[in-house]
């Protein structure tokens, strides 16, 4: 009877032990996408974007429907130049989380380093729908009407971008540019100014434009 029971017991020890290896692994598998995700964003920072993709697309087979490690591997594929890959992955992460704001924006930069303006301004747009104070995005977006020869709508788009994060530097160079392409010249100076008050190096170039516009070359 003793043995019977320690063999009872043992069993049971087993059971357990199992149940528990089993819920570890299933721990383990959740922290492993995070693990290889966070190993990406790591290796794109430092400029390893084979590896970077490597890493995200492991993150993926293990949870596919990870959408912010789709995003990241598109990130990671539009550094390389490799624009359609990194369409289809912000698409991919789109389709998962359609309030993804950051994705859209990704995207529209990805159509905008093909050319593909229009597509640009939409996606931001969009992005912005999602999130009206998104910085960022009324900056890209600004930046791509600026392309097409909008300055009107850039320098409203700038605008917006510098009323949500007033220290963004880089709007008011580029609002700068803008204006001084409207041959608005007094704000275009104001703009860079204060993108220099802000530490952002604006090219001499322009601040010598700006300058002999107004009249005040040395």
């Amino acid at each position: 009877m003793k043995r019977v029971k320690i063999e009872e017991e043992i069993k049971w020890i087993l059971l357990v032990s199992g149940i528990f290896i089993c819920l570890l692994l299933t721990g383990c598998k959740e922290k492993s996408a995070d693990y290889y995700n966070n190993r990406g964003k790591a290796n794109t920072a430092k400029g390893q974007y084979n590896e970077a993709i490597s890493d995200f697309t492991k993150a993926i087979e293990i949870d596919p429907e990870f959408a912010v490690a789709y995003k990241n591997r598109g990130i990671a594929y539009d550094a390389k130049g490799e624009h359609d890959l990194a369409i289809s992955d912000f698409t991919k992460a789109i389709e998962i989380n359609p309030e993804f704001a950051l994705a859209y924006r990704n995207r529209g930069f990805a159509y905008g380093q093909k050319g593909e303006s229009d597509q640009a301004i939409s996606d931001y747009t969009r992005a912005i729908e999602i999130n009206p104070k998104y910085a960022s995005a009324y900056y890209s977006r600004g930046f791509a009407y600026g392309q097409k020869g909008e300055s009107d709508q850039a320098i409203s788009d700038y605008t917006k971008a510098i009323e949500a994060d007033p220290k963004f530097a880089t709007a008011h160079y580029m609002r700068a540019f803008a204006y001084y392409n409207k041959r608005d010249y007094d704000r275009a100076w104001e703009d860079v100014q204060k993108a220099q008050s802000l530490g952002y190096q604006v090219p001499p170039e322009l601040i010598n434009a700006i300058s002999k516009a107004l009249g005040r070359e040395k």
